[in-house]
């Protein structure tokens, strides 16, 4: 009776190991701090990169689902009937379809073989390949939210890809540390095997932290908190525009605060903006973007305007006509009024770019046609990683919400004063 009984407490417990998520059998005892790592713009496309593989580095991906590199031959796979294999595969992009056919997605060949085929995808080319799914082994560096304080290694599950997948990436870069709505994402990884909260921040182009806060900078010298100056938003999902991205809504958008400035926009519903870390401008869709760069010419009309524009902006000026404040060129404020009250503020430091000594242009462009798709079937506004620059922002899946501090000059700091001498 006695076996009998252990038996039946080893059956039951294999039946709740496995319907217990895979994270939660990957947690360990990770100290519970989050992780903090240098982020590096890269100079030629723009793009920002971590070096968390082996010390090489990785491009960022708001929308991306997994993380993926190069691999040696020696690589270890997972099995095709393992969760992670699952999850990999729980959405797959709609050009790999195209690419590959019906081995492209869930319901295919995954789980077929003695190993997991992963389908990571280049959002820069629109690009995909079918790659074993790995385990494999990242490293950053636990954070008190001022210093780094010493290396912690974790396990980590990538997806593999052919050298041909880098194309469009940074020099140097070996693959994507995809940042989206998946559990096989960085930060999701991150929380599963340090106990830490499911929620990331960055402080672009220098900074990324997962796991939470505090986030304190070294200058000014009282040196406050960042996050305890948030405003809040909340996130939605759009699976139609796509599953892994991050989109929060909003009302309108303003120029200069001025009531005759709000645009007149054709579609009478709440705007979907996106935020993006590969697009380096923020992009708008031709029917948001022809009344906003009008609204924003008639307003700015005494500095001298640059022809022709330098490519691929639309209006260029003479930066020597142009006078400054702390918070970049002082020219109109832009407001995207979000629907539930709060407000992403764009000043002159994040509305206007140098490119060359006398000459800052206008940083918005009008989205491509091949990405409205029909029926403006795409979000109306991109945020990119120049607006996002120099302002915390917080992507915080467990209460599905947006932080965002505005931009730092506004403290006179910048997200470059984040101290990464490692702690005594």
């Amino acid at each position: 009776m006695h076996a009998r009984a252990e038996t039946l407490l080893l059956l039951v417990a294999i039946s709740l190991l496995s319907v217990l998520p895979w994270h939660t059998l990957a947690s360990g005892g990770g100290g519970g701090k989050p992780l903090v790592a240098a982020v590096t713009k890269d100079g030629s496309t723009s793009l920002y990169t971590v070096a968390v593989k082996d010390g090489r580095p990785l491009a960022l991906d708001l929308s991306g689902l997994l993380v993926w590199s190069t691999c040696d031959a020696s690589h270890s796979t997972v099995m095709p009937y393992e969760r992670e294999c699952i999850e990999a595969n729980r959405y797959t992009p709609p050009s790999c379809w195209m690419q590959h056919g019906a081995g492209a997605g869930a319901g295919s060949d995954y789980r077929y073989g003695n190993k997991c085929t992963a389908r990571p995808y280049n959002s820069l080319t629109g690009k995909c390949a079918p790659g074993d799914l790995t385990r494999t082994s990242l490293a950053a560096d636990a954070t008190n939210g001022s210093n780094p304080l010493y290396q912690v290694s974790f396990p980590a599950v990538a997806a593999c890809a052919p050298e041909s997948l880098l194309a469009s990436l940074p020099a140097g870069a070996v693959g994507v540390a995809g940042l989206g709505r998946s559990e096989l994402a960085l930060h999701a990884q991150i929380a599963a095997t340090q106990n830490v909260a499911k929620k990331f921040a960055l402080c672009l182009p220098s900074v990324a932290v997962f796991g939470g806060g505090p986030f304190v900078l070294i200058f000014p010298y009282w040196r406050p908190d960042i996050t305890a100056r948030l405003s809040y938003t909340a996130l939605r999902r759009s699976p139609e525009l796509g599953a892994g991205g991050y989109y929060i809504t909003a009302k309108g958008i303003t120029v200069n605060h001025q009531v005759h400035q709000q645009l007149a926009l054709p579609n009478h519903g709440p705007l979907v903006v996106q935020l993006s870390s590969t697009i380096p401008y923020t992009e708008l869709r031709p029917d948001v973007y022809g009344p906003f760069i009008k609204a924003w010419d008639s307003i700015t009309e005494w500095p001298k305007k640059v022809t022709p524009p330098v490519a691929p902006f639309e209006l260029c000026y003479d930066s020597r006509t142009l006078s400054s404040n702390r918070l970049g060129y002082a020219v109109p404020e832009i407001d995207i009024n979000l629907e539930d009250g709060a407000t992403w503020h764009i000043f002159g430091g994040n509305s206007l770019v140098q490119v060359d000594d006398s000459t800052a242009c206008f940083a918005f462009v009008e989205m491509k046609p091949e990405k409205v798709g029909y029926g403006n079937d795409a979000p109306a506004v991109v945020i990119g990683g120049y607006q996002m620059e120099h302002n915390l922002v917080v992507f915080d899946e467990e209460k599905q919400q947006l932080g965002f501090s505005g931009l730092l000059f506004g403290l006179q700091t910048t997200c470059n004063n984040f101290n990464f001498t490692v702690a005594a």
